[in-house]
């Protein structure tokens, strides 16, 4: 049973975390251009970062003398490998050259369900009614803001928007295993060798897709803050987050990223904020404070 002192310091570290991961979709979409004015391919910045970051990694682990994984991790530590370090960067760092980032950041809110839906499978964690319909208000709020900002004519699942909606399944996955992990390995050794395990494949992927022209500075240091940032140091704090204050009501934080991403999108990318998106995104921040007072139970093992 966590104390509310452990529900509460994970939280806040949540906060960290998202503010962090929150820079993602804005600084890929610089990293990568436009289809007017390609910059770096999504390949590139996907498994580049990867690569930047596995290097880090390496000198971290050897720095802090971490013990190797045991044998029953290596399994999980490869599933989240396969979600947050290959699949989500992967999927959204091509989407990103054919979206805008406010459209993405939008596309990405139904995350924090997802990951509380495989957080609660994973942790045996049973939340109740209430804070089930948070959930569900939560992500319908963002889902109606996808609606309301496609001009009225619905929302279309083009070929961008399924590239994004799997990155928001691996990042789920990826996210409720690492939390997993985390109560038996130090959080930043969970994401240090999932992005080990990853390097043999990044690597190679790297070099093949380097850039052969000339990128703009704006770019490499876009490029630079998801590798050190996104695809590293914002796992500390997240992994620890979910660790200490449980994946199924920490992920609901998440909700605030979408607007987060945008509020940053104004001043790197010359996007609009208007009064509709700060309604909007009130009103979620509220859903997220009501549905963190819910209660979420853990299921024993006498119950299973």
């Amino acid at each position: 049973m966590k104390s509310s002192q452990q529900i509460k310091l994970g939280l806040w570290l949540g906060v960290v975390g998202v503010v962090i991961f929150a820079l993602t979709l804005p600084l890929t979409r610089i990293a990568v251009g436009t289809p007017e004015a390609p910059q770096m391919s999504g390949v590139f910045v996907a498994t580049g970062r990867a690569v930047v970051a596995a290097l880090l990694s390496a000198l971290f682990l050897l720095f802090t003398r971490a013990p190797r994984p045991r044998r029953e991790d290596l399994l999980p530590l490869a599933v989240v490998a396969l979600g947050v370090v290959f699949g989500f960067p992967l999927f959204t760092s091509i989407a990103m050259r054919h979206v805008q980032a406010v459209h993405a950041s939008v596309m990405l809110g139904v995350l924090p369900l997802a990951t509380a839906v495989v957080g609660a499978y994973l942790h045996r964690q049973r939340p109740s009614a209430a804070f089930w319909c948070c959930a569900f208000f939560g992500t319908a709020l963002v889902v109606s803001f996808a609606v309301l900002r496609s001009g009225g004519s619905g929302l279309f699942l083009q070929g961008a928007d399924l590239l994004l909606l799997a990155a928001m399944a691996c990042a789920a996955i990826g996210y409720a295993w690492g939390a997993r992990l985390s109560g038996s390995m130090r959080a930043e050794h969970v994401i240090s060798w999932a992005l080990l395990l990853t390097l043999p494949i990044n690597l190679p992927l790297a070099y093949a897709q380097w850039p052969q022209v000339t990128i703009q500075p704006v770019s490499w240091w876009a490029f630079a803050y998801v590798a050190v940032f996104s695809m590293w140091l914002g796992f500390f704090a997240w992994y620890r987050a979910l660790s200490l204050g449980g994946t199924v009501r920490v992920s609901q934080v998440q909700l605030i990223q979408p607007f987060l991403s945008m509020l940053f999108a104004v001043p790197l990318l010359g996007e609009q904020l208007d009064a509709v998106t700060v309604g909007f995104g009130l009103a979620v921040m509220v859903t997220v404070f009501v549905g963190r007072k819910m209660p979420v139970a853990t299921v024993s093992e006498s119950q299973s």
